[in-house]
């Protein structure tokens, strides 16, 4: 009952700006509603009248048809009316369902673009997507299809039960004698679907992950000749997704025969039980026929509501998991700040990592008691082996996320007291991994700062030792970078990378392995341009080639998160320590 209020809740707060809309779709299922209930009672008023245009004919020779053409004038009526009825209810709804998915596809971006790092680190990219595409367009379906027809069933459910009951009490509950049979039925259906479609969305959020991984990397699959072992593992999270499916379907299709069994079950009841009544009861038999035509049809009309929901369950169930999965994001923890904090211009005085312990998960600490101190303009590199903590390290200078022990400075004001918009202004990062946005060129030098001028974009793009390359391309910095038109290379993206941090002037720069998935003469060209964005600027800097760091002003040496060394390049190498080692094991191999 808990999970239907939210669920009810979540639909309402995306249909609630509709309500005028809904008002006329409410106004013309009630209108739809009454004409469906009233068509019974005039086909077994046609049937009675003409019986009793026969019987007259035949005892009397008065041939009178006008009371059956009367009828049968309004049952046409009738028919057009509801008609026209459920024609506005379709293209009203039509409507509303866009605008209202429409208005969730949007919401759901902006939550997402709200929610911390933690949050994304904790789940991958086809888990996401998947919540913008087959959940939401589940729910745009229901609402479209399923919705209307729901209420509709509902309204038409309680139309019939009291029409029934107005014009005969026992065949109406002859007629209801099978309800309390269909509803346990599909109430344990329902509940059996619903489990296999729950864990089918989740498994597909599973593959598209799988899917979306091994497209990035599908270079890295064919170099290692690993494409049938990728097939295979396709194909095992694939007939998982299958055996899901097919599970809930299997119980989600059961519905439906067994709704329509029941009701053709129910129907022959009826008609027995009113032939009974028109053989000896106190009924004539021309108004018992009429009276048995019109709960045949009543009989239809009851378990129709329930056919129809049970043929619709399987959308209704997918846009019910839908609706729980993206509710799921909305409910996570914004990045809320503070009140009352602080702005800042630039640091003037310099960086300082004091005491600072983190933990992703509080079983396993990255990093344990690191300080560091970094005076304006000064260049720090950090080195160490693989899971070490020199990434978190900068993950926690720009506040992806808050250190749990100790505290990082800048000027001597605690970060997490710096406003969030104004702190990452001041701090630029170049990626491991460097990204470029569909767009052109410009588009991406000047993302972080949308008002800079030309001037401005080729000034960050010479720094970057980007300009000539793009001056010798046909439309220059107006050329279009996309996924089909991808013309650069690794080390070109990481020099676009620093033209885009250049561009917003930051005052603390981050480099995380700006240089180590290129080859030595790119290397070269981004280590000059590194030089050119470094120079005046307080740097932390992370490489493998520790060559690229040898006049780094500080150097600090990290071990299972633990800071083991400090100095520049000289006194560490005189120390012959960890450092030390690592500098000729790595100068040997080379």
């Amino acid at each position: 009952m808990k999970e239907f209020k939210q669920i009810s809740h979540f639909f309402w707060h995306y249909l609630r700006g509709y309500k005028p809309q809904l008002f006329v779709i409410l106004i013309a299922v009630v209108f739809a509603t009454y004409l469906q209930v009233k068509a019974p009672q005039y086909i077994g008023n046609a049937v009675q009248e003409l019986g009793d245009y026969v019987v007259n004919l035949m005892q009397t020779g008065v041939d009178d048809k006008s009371d059956f053409i009367h009828i049968i004038w309004m049952l046409i009526l009738c028919y057009v009316l509801l008609a026209a009825a459920t024609f506005i209810q379709s293209i009203i709804m039509t409507g509303v369902a866009g605008k209202s998915t429409n208005r969730m596809r949007i919401g759901l971006f902006r939550k997402m673009e709200k929610l911390s790092i933690r949050f994304f680190d904790s789940r991958n990219d086809g888990e996401m997507l998947s919540r913008f595409t087959s959940d939401l367009d589940n729910i745009s379906n229901t609402l479209n299809q399923a919705l209307i027809q729901v209420l509709s069933n509902v309204a038409l459910m309680i139309g019939v039960i009291i029409m029934m009951f107005q014009q005969n009490v026992e065949l109406a509950f002859v007629t209801l004698i099978s309800a309390p049979f269909a509803i346990i039925i599909a109430t344990v259906i329902i509940r059996k679907a619903r489990k296999f479609v729950d864990v089918q969305q989740d498994e597909l959020g599973v593959l598209n992950g799988y899917i979306d991984e091994k497209i990035s990397g599908q270079k890295i699959i064919i170099t290692n000749g690993l494409e049938e072992e990728t097939i295979d593992g396709f194909v095992k999270q694939n007939n998982i997704v299958k055996n899901a499916t097919y599970k809930g379907q299997v119980y989600s299709g059961l519905l439906f025969p067994m709704m329509q069994g029941i009701s053709l079950l129910n129907t022959a009841i009826v008609i027995f039980f009113g032939g009974w009544l028109a053989l000896n009861g106190d009924l004539e038999r021309t108004a018992a026929l009429g009276l048995i035509v019109m709960f045949v049809q009543y009989s239809q009309q009851f378990y129709m509501p329930l056919t129809q929901i049970s043929s619709q369950y399987s959308l209704l169930q997918l846009a019910i998991t839908g609706a729980r999965r993206v509710s799921e994001v909305f409910a996570e923890e914004e990045e809320v700040e503070r009140e009352n904090l602080q702005t800042i211009d630039g640091i003037n005085k310099g960086v300082k990592l004091d005491h600072v312990d983190f933990a992703y998960d509080p079983a396993k600490p990255v990093l344990k008691d690191v300080s560091i101190d970094v005076s304006k303009g000064k260049m720090v590199a950090l080195v160490g082996p693989t899971g070490s903590g020199k990434t978190t390290v900068m993950n926690l200078l720009n506040r992806f996320y808050n250190v749990d022990g100790g505290a990082i400075l800048f000027d001597d004001i605690d970060i997490r007291d710096i406003r969030l918009d104004s702190l990452r202004k001041q701090v630029g990062i170049v990626l491991q991994d460097s990204v470029l946005f569909t767009g052109t060129i410009r588009d991406n030098i000047v993302f972080g700062k949308p008002e800079a001028s030309d001037d401005e974009v080729i000034n960050a793009a010479k720094q970057a030792n980007i300009h000539d390359f793009i001056m010798n391309l046909e439309k220059g910095y107006e050329t279009e970078i996309s996924d089909e038109n991808n013309i650069f290379s690794v080390g070109q993206k990481q020099l676009m990378s620093i033209a885009r941090t250049i561009i917003t002037n930051p005052s603390l720069l981050i480099l995380d392995e700006a240089t180590s998935n290129v080859d030595t003469v790119t290397e070269s060209r981004i280590q000059k341009a590194m030089d050119n964005v470094i120079s005046g600027r307080t740097s932390f800097v992370i490489a493998h080639r520790l060559k690229t760091i040898l006049d780094a002003d500080h150097i600090v040496v990290l071990h299972q998160g633990e800071v083991i060394e400090q100095g520049n390049h000289d006194e560490l190498m005189k120390a012959e320590g960890f450092y030390s080692e690592l500098y000729h094991n790595q100068f040997v191999i080379e």
